[in-house]
């Protein structure tokens, strides 16, 4: 099969930072395992994380955690998804990635596509859609509420999973949200994934939110520069309010600063599940099919900006160098395979 690889921890401006391959097949699915044949692949930051970060020493390693495509075989205990049927998924970190064009998954982690998706806009949602569920409603404790009340603030809501994060929000709960957001495009597009207040983290963010928000917020979703702006969302929560997290941020959290607010602090990845194969790992699966039902019935939108081309070395090599720029709104995603390949 085709795929893309890395060898070394270079430089995306390395031409060799990532190369084009051909290795051998998956061998066939056991287990609960799906043999996917991909159609459209998203790349993430943690792609450009891993790239640099993990070395593997000259052995091919396969990035890629967004994917869309048709099942081509099953394991013998799979009871899910059959061969022929499509599906979106983010899969797991410690299994090879999703750039090529075959591709094994466990099905606990797998949801059908949405069906008025093509698998372009569909492979731009599994893993921000999950960060963005899991983080509000299973580690925040946000409900799922259409009547409830509060304001969230988001930071970072131009990002692949704030946009997800803030259409949630409005289709989930009664929340009022606030996104921030620095350029004018980035700032449009918040607007349009359906935030109610939009303001600039560059500026003074405390200032900002306050002029809307006297009291304070009841949830902060820090997606961005988090330690960075650390001191500000705990002087910007209401007491007893949550501060969710997905980054790594690059300095000490001074969590000594929530105590008095008794606030609370929640922290996501969305590979804990696969890592850790946890007795509710198929927990996933029933989140991405709540995702494909909300798309479906027109109250979330994909969040693909940009259909860069064929999933190629040069190709790949150029989303991560947008994505490592920080200058990208929405989602990147590469097409696998010819409009005719949909079946083995």
């Amino acid at each position: 099969m085709k795929a893309v690889a890395y060898t070394r921890s270079l430089p995306i401006a390395d031409p060799t930072s990532l190369i084009d391959l051909d290795l051998p097949d998956p061998p066939p699915p056991t287990g609960r395992d799906l043999l996917v044949r991909i159609r459209a692949v998203s790349v993430n930051r943690i792609d450009t994380k891993v790239r640099r970060r993990n070395d593997p020493q000259g052995a091919p390693e396969l990035l890629g955690w967004d994917a869309a495509g048709i099942v081509a075989a099953a394991g013998p205990e799979a009871r899910l998804f059959h061969p022929g049927d499509p599906v979106f998924y983010a899969g797991a970190i410690n299994r090879p990635g999703c750039n090529a064009e075959l591709h094994l998954v466990d099905e606990r982690i797998v949801g059908p596509k949405p069906a008025c998706l093509s698998f372009e806009e569909a492979a731009a949602l599994p893993l921000t859609a999950l960060t963005a569920y899991e983080l509000m409603f299973h580690r925040m404790g946000i409900p799922r509420d259409p009547t409830s009340r509060g304001t969230v603030l988001i930071v970072g809501a131009g990002g692949g999973v704030g946009s997800v994060a803030t259409q949630l929000a409005r289709a989930m709960t009664g929340l009022t949200v606030i996104g921030t957001a620095s350029r004018p495009k980035s700032r449009d597009w918040v607007r349009a994934m359906g935030a109610h207040h939009v303001v600039d983290h560059t500026g003074d963010l405390v200032a900002q939110v306050k002029a809307l928000v006297p009291g304070g917020v009841d949830g902060v979703l820090g997606l961005t520069a988090t330690a960075q702006h650390f001191p500000a969302l705990v002087e910007l929560c209401a007491p007893q309010a949550r501060i969710g997290v997905i980054d790594d941020p690059d300095g000490p959290l001074d969590i000594a600063l929530m105590k008095r607010k008794s606030l609370s602090l929640h922290w996501e990845l969305v590979f804990t599940r696969s890592l850790y194969d946890t007795p509710d790992i198929e927990r996933q699966h029933r989140v991405l099919t709540s995702i494909a039902t909300l798309v479906e019935a027109g109250r979330l939108r994909s969040t693909l900006t940009r259909i860069l081309g064929p999933l190629d070395a040069a190709t790949l090599r150029q989303a991560h160098e947008m994505l490592e720029s920080g200058r990208t709104v929405g989602k990147l995603v590469l097409t696998v395979g010819s409009a005719l390949d949909h079946f083995p």
